[in-house]
């Protein structure tokens, strides 16, 4: 810092000189104006030691002539071309800075006919103000240089202070350019002891880090050629692949194609709607009329056989008045049955049991009008598309379009998810085949046999044949038509028009149900929503059937003794109605639950109604008869445990029925109907029962039965 200090006082004082020497030349060119000035410069520059005062004083001016000037002049030149630096010695400074100084002024001191008086600093050139800043720089390298070169000492000397140096070692801190550090060795110094578990332990820890090092760049070059040959097999995809406008083009067109399908479907299916209630109306319609005259039916012939009794007693006009209001409806009554009977001796169905007939027949011009109407929809249905082209309302040609970008393009058509879109564009058309579609009757068409069926299934196939996608999504898409298109349509029959105590119409729901739910819908692991709902409804509506259709009226025993009289011949009607729900209601096992089939099957309708009319009728053959009809229609994979020694308990009092009644039947020595009532006892698993039966009333003869169980 002193010696910059120095520099900058220098700098000072050459300025200073410098303007001396000029304002010096300058008097001397005018001769007259500044004498006493210019005498000042002139012994300024000659280095004289005389007073200011002397030189106001003189009035003597001497005047140097052109050979004066011109030694003076390359007095200053030399002067110039050998000291070409700044002395930073004090003592020296004036005398080289104004002989510098005058050396520049001579240069550009002008001749006599070139006199210009300067009014300003003159200015500098280019390479001067070149030189001045790198001067500058130099300064500031300079500085911050010293700088750093402090700051090294401080830290050495820190480091010194926190680092216990030992004696006779020999450290060299000198930061020389050309110097360097020499470490030496102490032989005094003493070093923990090691051995040779000591290093084997460091070897094996150092060969631990490499191994885990060496593996991960193993994982990494592994990584690198799986990079390396997926974008080699890219390129060579590219390289191979078609003309890249021709796949433009293809998915220009399938965008367009989409679009077109989706406003079609959106524009026909407000008359798929209309259409498809409009049947559904119709069928509901016809569902109703049965319901209300079977309901109907029952109340008036109830209430017939209730009067009469008591008919004898009562008055002719009260008599006649009964008689005129339910006239009508027995004998339309009676003409179906007759029909009936007429029906199944032509066909030798001679193990028929009254009661047991689904009473659904219409008049002929009921069913001219119904089938009228019917006519009517169908052909409204084949208006809705009669202006579409196949390509956008044929299932097949819908599907070969999609089949064709999988078969071009795999990764676009599975990135896309198609298989989630293709049961919700198919919707509407797959509704439209389901018009004429009744679950309910043995001649409707299967939905195997349906096109969209068949057209689904063969896109499935050729999407299992794709060697890479065995796993393919397409495999769900008939599962996932089920479940949004078919299951809420056969959910509407099941809860509207299915008649429970029809048992050609419940067979034929059960042969749909368990083809969608057990074949399709059932697929994937988790039971769908679609399903838990439809057997929801299934359940349901049969508990409904229980509350309303079932009715077996109790008579007093003189009523029904006759086996002619009406009271019995209703009795026996409705008994074996109630057992053919009975029947039907125990057909779904394998699709509802164990526990729903067991409320309803033998909680609801068999303790409470079967049994009951059982014990209210007379023992013999016929009673017998029946219970074997009941224990016949009880599923045989309740009972297929053999290890059950005691029936299960929803059973128990159709069990004490049974040992009553064989107890009363052993009575009167008929024994063909005591063996059968054990074969039944057997067959439903009181075994325990059977025998305590047998071994109180001393049957031996039936022990065999129990033993070939």
């Amino acid at each position: 810092m002193k010696n910059l200090n120095r520099h900058r006082r220098a700098k000072k004082s050459l300025v200073l000189l410098e303007s001396r020497v000029v304002d010096l030349s300058t008097d001397e060119e005018d001769g007259t104006h500044h004498s006493s000035e210019s005498k000042d410069d002139q012994s300024s520059f000659s280095g004289g030691s005389s007073s200011l005062e002397d030189e106001e004083v003189s009035s003597v001016v001497n005047i140097p002539d052109a050979a004066f000037i011109r030694a003076a002049y390359r007095t200053r030149k030399l002067a110039r071309a050998q000291e070409d630096y700044i002395s930073l010695d004090v003592k020296h400074v004036s005398l080289i800075s104004g002989t510098k100084k005058n050396s520049e002024d001579s240069e550009s001191e002008p001749d006599d006919h070139e006199k210009i008086i300067p009014f300003m600093p003159k200015l500098q050139t280019l390479r001067q103000r070149m030189a001045e800043e790198t001067t500058t720089k130099n300064e500031e390298t300079s500085e911050e240089s010293q700088e750093d070169t402090n700051q090294d000492i401080w830290e050495q000397q820190q480091m010194r202070k926190a680092v216990k140096i030992t004696e006779g070692r020999d450290i060299d801190l000198s930061h020389s350019s050309d110097s360097q550090t020499v470490k030496k060795f102490d032989a005094s110094i003493s070093f923990p002891p090691v051995n040779l578990e000591i290093i084997k332990k460091q070897l094996n820890t150092r060969l631990t880090l490499l191994q885990d090092t060496h593996r991960s760049h193993l994982r990494e070059y592994e990584k690198y050629i799986q990079d390396i040959k997926s974008s080699k097999s890219t390129i060579q995809n590219l390289e191979n692949s078609s003309n890249q406008a021709l796949n433009i083009k293809f998915y220009k067109n399938m965008k367009i194609y989409v679009e077109n399908l989706i406003d079609c479907l959106s524009e026909k299916i407000i008359s798929i709607q209309e259409i498809e209630s409009a049947m559904h109306a119709l069928l509901l319609k016809q569902a109703m009329i049965f319901m209300k005259r079977r309901q109907d039916e029952l109340k008036h012939e109830s209430t017939y056989l209730q009067q009469l009794p008591c008919e004898a007693e009562t008055s002719t006009n009260r008599s006649l008045a009964v008689d005129e209001k339910s006239q009508w409806s027995l004998e339309e009554i009676e003409s179906r049955r007759a029909r009936r009977r007429q029906a199944r001796a032509l066909s030798e169905n001679c193990t028929h049991q009254e009661g047991t007939s689904s009473d659904d027949e219409l008049h002929s011009a009921d069913m001219t009008d119904f089938q009228k109407s019917r006519g009517d929809i169908l052909q409204d249905r084949k208006k809705i598309f009669e202006d579409v082209h196949d390509d956008f309302c044929n299932i097949q040609n819908i599907l070969l379009k999609f089949q064709q970008w999988r078969e071009k393009f795999p990764d676009s058509y599975y990135e896309a998810f198609v298989s989630l879109c293709i049961p919700k564009l198919l919707n509407p058309l797959i509704r439209f085949q389901l018009i004429d579609w009744n679950p309910l009757k043995f001649d409707s068409i299967g939905l195997k046999q349906m096109p969209w069926f068949t057209s689904i299934g063969e896109f499935m196939e050729s999407s299992m044949k794709d060697a890479g996608k065995e796993d393919s999504s397409d495999r769900k898409i008939l599962s996932a038509v089920i479940n949004k298109t078919v299951i809420p349509r056969l959910t509407d029959f099941v809860e509207f028009i299915w008649d429970p105590l029809s048992t050609s119409q419940t067979r034929s729901l059960i042969t749909q149900c368990r083809m969608i739910l057990e074949e399709h819908s059932t697929c994937e692991n988790e039971v769908s929503k679609g399903k838990q709902d439809i057997l929801k409804s299934i359940g349901s509506r049969m508990k409904k059937s229980i509350e309303d259709d079932v009715f077996i009226p109790l008579y007093p025993k003189s009523a029904v003794e006759n086996r002619a009289s009406p009271h019995s011949k209703f009795q026996e009607r409705q008994f074996w109605s109630g057992l053919k729900l009975f029947h039907n209601v125990l057909l779904w096992n394998g699709l509802l639950s164990e526990g729903t089939l067991r409320e309803l099957g033998l909680g609801k309708l068999l303790n409470r109604y079967l049994v009951t009319a059982l014990l209210n009728a007379t023992p013999g053959p016929e009673v017998v008869k029946k219970c074997s009809q009941i224990a016949a229609y009880l599923p045989e994979e309740w009972f297929k445990n053999s290890t059950m020694r005691a029936s299960i308990p929803q059973l128990e009092n159709f069990i004490q029925f049974l040992l009553q009644l064989a107890q009363k039947l052993s009575r009167s020595e008929i024994r063909d109907e005591v063996k059968e009532i054990t074969l039944i006892l057997v067959k439903i698993k009181a075994l325990n029962q059977a025998e305590s039966f047998i071994e109180e009333h001393n049957l031996d003869h039936l022990k065999s039965v129990i033993k070939e169980v």
